[in-house]
């Protein structure tokens, strides 16, 4: 972990847009015009996904994808101008909120900038051929790092846009060298001390398989010494085996709280359900209170929240990368906009932030979790799989409110009986 991360992140809600197809016009200036809205869900940060101008040597679909990257200095003609961009930066923070931008620095497209003007900073076979480390992206063409003239447009390219924007979420960051980041985060903090730096981290079996290649992949742990945030990548694997049926709920319950012990303490993980590269949540539970169940417990994790735009209507399509597929607003599936707003009232507190942290896995696949700061509780209990249980809870025989809906919940004899909703209660604990 960076040292000077500060645990505070662990409050913020990141919300994700793809500009492209958030909105009929696909432009910076149309995504104006939505931008109360997503402040009303507790957004903190927006992430854009890349802006840049897309390349049409080998791209994959009609339009391309916004991470097989022109140029790292311009904006998509398409998406807006370059004073469109600064005008949406600008509205962003009027309105309180703070900008991220995605950071696409293992690779290029094939007829980059770069690769014209630098041919020599890219990754190349015994023959001089292009060659990439991931054999499925065959509309890219991968930088070569041991090249330091590299790291320095680099590195100027995110002070460029350091004066503009409040944060970074870094593509493949695990395939960039962890000395690059490192540098790249001290330099960057000369302009804007402040940067978030998100990591695109990665599972063991990715590391692994690249790893047999010869080729080193960075995990969670040397990340964190260079990132305030990593994805949940590293259990991801487990996550998804367990919401199948191949995976029992010990197992799951065990790799996130290992997560707990294996980092530094002032690690933060951003917890997600969806993005734009994973199945949309309502498309693996269909069952509408399993979707509110696990957005709850998702996000009364320890750590920050995304938010990827249409989740928060239980959209259930993932929209393509690489050819026009707008969301469909005018249909929502589900509206989950005030649980989503209410999780992030409650991660504000302080006992969400530095608060002692488990999980538990109780029986019928529902999950307990508990914050503990001096003699102060606060218990989540989720179904996660449409089915009840009674809990066992740290908390005297008495009638609290639950924090999410502000239903009454009785603790009788220790013991709460969790019927299908999830509860979250507060009180002094007896143990």
């Amino acid at each position: 972990m960076a040292d000077n991360t500060d645990i505070k992140l662990r409050r913020a809600q990141i919300y994700s847009v793809f500009v492209r197809n958030h909105t009929k016009k696909g432009t910076l200036k149309a995504l104006e015009d939505d931008l109360q809205r997503i402040k009303e869900l507790g957004t903190d940060y927006i992430w854009l996904l890349p802006i840049y101008p897309i390349g049409k040597k080998d791209r994959k679909g009609k339009l391309g994808s916004p991470y097989s990257i022109k140029d790292y200095r311009s904006i998509d003609p398409k998406t807006g101008s370059w004073d469109d961009f600064v005008h949406f930066s600008k509205k962003v923070h009027d309105m309180g909120m703070k900008l991220m931008i995605d950071i696409v620095y293992n690779h290029t497209s094939r007829d980059s900038v770069l690769l014209k003007e630098h041919p020599g900073w890219f990754l190349r076979d015994s023959m001089g051929n292009l060659m990439n480390k991931n054999p499925d992206w065959t509309d890219v063409a991968e930088l070569d790092y041991s090249h330091k003239d590299l790291w320095k447009y680099q590195i100027e390219t995110l002070k460029k846009y350091a004066d503009l924007v409040d944060g970074f979420r870094c593509d493949v960051a695990p395939q960039v060298p962890i000395e690059f980041w490192k540098e790249a985060r001290k330099e960057v903090a000369k302009v804007n001390p402040k940067t978030v730096w998100l990591a695109e981290s990665t599972g063991k079996d990715y590391i692994k398989i690249l790893g047999a290649k010869g080729y080193h992949v960075s995990s969670d742990a040397e990340l964190y010494s260079a990132f305030d945030m990593t994805y949940d990548y590293d259990i991801d694997p487990i996550w998804r085996g367990y919401v199948k049926g191949n995976v029992t709920l010990k197992k799951y319950i065990d790799a996130l709280n290992t997560q707990d012990v294996i980092y530094p303490s002032n690690y933060i993980k951003m917890r997600a359900l969806e993005n734009h590269d994973q199945p949309r949540a309502h498309s693996m539970f269909i069952n509408e209170n399993d979707v509110y169940n696990w957005t709850a417990f998702s996000e009364f994790q320890k750590g920050s929240t995304l938010v990827y735009a249409g989740q928060e209507f239980g959209m259930k399509h993932t929209p393509s990368l690489f050819d026009t597929d707008k969301l469909d607003w005018d249909s929502p599936k589900m509206n989950l906009s005030s649980l989503i707003l209410t999780m992030h009232e409650l991660s504000q507190y302080q006992i969400q932030v530095e608060g002692d942290y488990k999980i538990t896995p109780i029986e019928n696949d529902v999950v307990e979790v508990t914050y503990r700061l001096g003699d102060l509780i606060r218990i989540g209990i989720f179904s996660l799989k449409g089915m009840s249980a009674e809990v066992p809870v740290a908390l005297p025989s008495y009638s609290y409110t639950n924090m999410i809906n502000n239903s009454l919940v009785n603790v009788q004899n220790g013991i709460v009986t969790l019927d299908y909703d999830p509860i979250i209660i507060q009180g002094k604990t007896n143990a």
